[in-house]
């Protein structure tokens, strides 16, 4: 089984087609803080999204640097994950303890060298963490050679998501042999920033498929 995860919305009404879809996603992302991204949402719009009750848990995404303001803006939020890029284990095991939230680790490869820099979180992760594995283009869509994970997926105790250039039509029974998850943003766009109900339907149909 691939459990499906998107990134990036932005709008009630995507939000709201994603929620009532039937094979509806476990995870729903939200850009908290990258100044680069086009899916970069305020405070008040991600108070506003994560109102919206439904069976998808949310994740606020939050990349270096990470301000307390900013983690007290969002602590009483709908957030069921914090997805945290570029800070130290010390870092994230200070977030996860003060303000009690799953966390989804993720690191940006491009070689098998970056895949293993999981093992120096491995002590702060509690069970219900993933280690998340994607490109170096944050906020673009740019891929990593997905097969570097088999080596090593049995050695991580943590399901294992993988993002960064998966396609809508990927070959998702192969993801599922090294990964629990999987993460779209912006090839289920029509244009950088914009939402496509109809890629995000052939997405979630297509990983349906997997059992």
């Amino acid at each position: 089984m691939l459990v499906p995860k998107i990134c990036g919305i932005k709008d009630i009404d995507t939000l709201k087609y994603i929620i009532s879809h039937e094979h509806h996603p476990k995870l729903v992302g939200m850009i908290l803080n990258y100044e680069k991204s086009p899916r970069l949402i305020s405070i008040n719009k991600a108070k506003e999204l994560t109102n919206l009750k439904g069976s998808c848990e949310y994740v606020g995404v939050l990349t270096s640097p990470i301000s307390l303001d900013l983690l007290e803006s969002i602590k009483d939020l709908n957030f069921s994950y914090y997805q945290i890029y570029d800070q130290t284990p010390e870092q994230i095991k200070n977030i996860k303890n003060q303000y009690n939230k799953k966390i989804i680790l993720a690191l940006t490869v491009k070689t098998a060298e970056d895949i293993k820099q999981y093992k120096l979180y491995e002590n702060i992760l509690g069970p219900d963490d993933i280690v998340m594995f994607d490109s170096k283009g944050y906020s673009e869509t740019k891929s990593f050679d997905h097969s570097l994970l088999k080596t090593v997926r049995k050695s991580i105790k943590n399901q294992v998501m993988v993002a960064g250039g998966i396609k809508i039509d990927d070959n998702f029974s192969k993801i599922a042999s090294f990964a629990d998850f999987c993460d779209l943003s912006g090839n289920l766009e029509s244009k950088k920033g914009i939402k496509d109900l109809r890629k995000i339907d052939i997405f979630l149909k297509n990983i349906n498929k997997i059992k």
